[in-house]
């Protein structure tokens, strides 16, 4: 039989690994008597376990949730996916960097030393990209409260704060982001160019001004998603009667939260689709070749083999047509930033289509005809 602490940790490990476990079943895994393993549960108790008897036929035991947090047994992997989860939190934007670092110390002093060597070799380094300003931090509490709403299903009442700092109007990027507009700043769409999509009914351009403080949004909240290093809310307006998808760093909860509310289907099939859409100011929908729900979206033929292409190519298709040839199928926010993103590439370009492409082309290339000129030195 082996020494009670050796059994102890393997009846934790069966406990942790499926929710009810049959006592005779656990008593054959171990190799022991019904009545050792009553014993060792009584053990496991008084270290803080909250092990649950299930009365029955057969009778069995479960690892019930406690009111304080026992000891937690993991295996090999466990334990290396925890610790490198543990320094991925540091870029979540979520407010909880600091726990993060202290918890990750605590697991790395209990890893047996072949699993800290695993965990030392992997060491993730935060880097921030350059910006203007800071990326905003989320208070851990109000993400907690948030996800609480979305799991409840729970109508979800809060204040939303204006951005800070000057307003920018942006087309077809989630209720009150700062994202990328659907024609980039400067650019001008050649003739015969789609236009932009219109925002998405009710979104407003501005922060409104008004003496009193508005009112509290009402929303079926539906998802807490990631985008960026920022959080966002995808819900319900009960107001506007439409989705919209909130800035998680400028919601201030309100309680009590509201009644339950039965789950709406997102447009586009699934929340990536619409966050997607969202942020690339069109309809949730996504062509079978990967490049639809661009603004914009061309066809074109590069003197280049299509390994080089994909590896500068995240989106869209790349299809070999010869050693140095491939057919290119992109989209963007509108046609002179798709073809400057084909011009890129240091190769010849047969463009297939649409006209609009070409004519984006011709466009660019006035305009860097126009660059490449000497200017005339100024007049003394």
């Amino acid at each position: 039989m082996p020494k009670t602490s050796a059994r102890l940790l393997s009846l934790l490990s069966l406990l942790q690994a499926r929710r009810d476990w049959p006592g005779a079943l656990l008593a054959e895994r171990l190799d022991v008597s019904p009545r050792t393993v009553r014993r060792d549960v009584d053990r496991l108790r008084e270290l803080g376990y909250p092990v649950v008897a299930m009365k029955g036929p057969d009778g069995g035991y479960r690892l019930d949730a406690g009111t304080e947090l026992p000891p937690l047994l993991f295996d090999d992997e466990q334990a290396v996916a925890l610790a490198v989860a543990l320094q991925i939190a540091t870029t979540t934007g979520a407010g909880i960097e600091e726990a993060a670092a202290r918890a990750l110390n605590t697991v790395r002093q209990v890893l047996p030393a072949r699993l800290r060597h695993r965990v030392d070799t992997l060491r993730v380094t935060a880097v921030d990209r350059p910006a203007i300003r800071p990326e905003p931090q989320v208070d851990s509490d109000v993400l907690m409260a948030i996800g609480a709403a979305v799991h409840g299903r729970e109508v979800l009442r809060f204040d939303y704060s204006p951005v800070s700092g000057p307003v920018r109007a942006t087309v077809g990027t989630p209720e009150g982001c700062e994202g990328t507009p659907a024609t980039p700043p400067g650019s001008a769409a050649p003739s015969g160019a789609a236009a932009p999509p219109a925002p998405p009914r009710g979104t407003p351009t501005q922060t409104p001004r008004h003496s009193d403080p508005p009112p509290p949004r009402r929303v079926e909240p539906h998802h807490l998603v990631t985008w960026g290093r920022r959080w966002y809310l995808v819900a319900w307006d009960l107001d506007r009667d439409d989705w919209r998808t909130f800035r998680a760093d400028r919601i201030t909860p309100r309680t009590p939260t509201g009644p339950r509310f039965p789950p709406r289907e997102l447009p586009g099939g699934s929340v990536a689709a619409f966050i997607t859409a969202r942020f690339r100011g069109i309809g949730a929908t996504q062509g079978p070749d990967g490049v639809g729900g661009w603004p914009c979206r061309g066809e074109v033929i590069l003197a280049l083999p299509a390994a080089e292409v994909l590896r500068h190519t995240r989106e869209g298709i790349v299809e070999e047509l010869g050693p140095d040839r491939c057919r290119v199928v992109l989209g963007s926010w509108s046609w002179p930033g798709l073809a400057a993103a084909i011009g890129r590439f240091d190769a010849d370009i047969e463009v297939i289509g649409p006209p609009e492409l070409a004519s984006a082309f011709a466009h660019l290339a006035t305009r860097y005809a126009a660059a490449g000129q000497p200017r005339a030195a100024p007049n003394p």
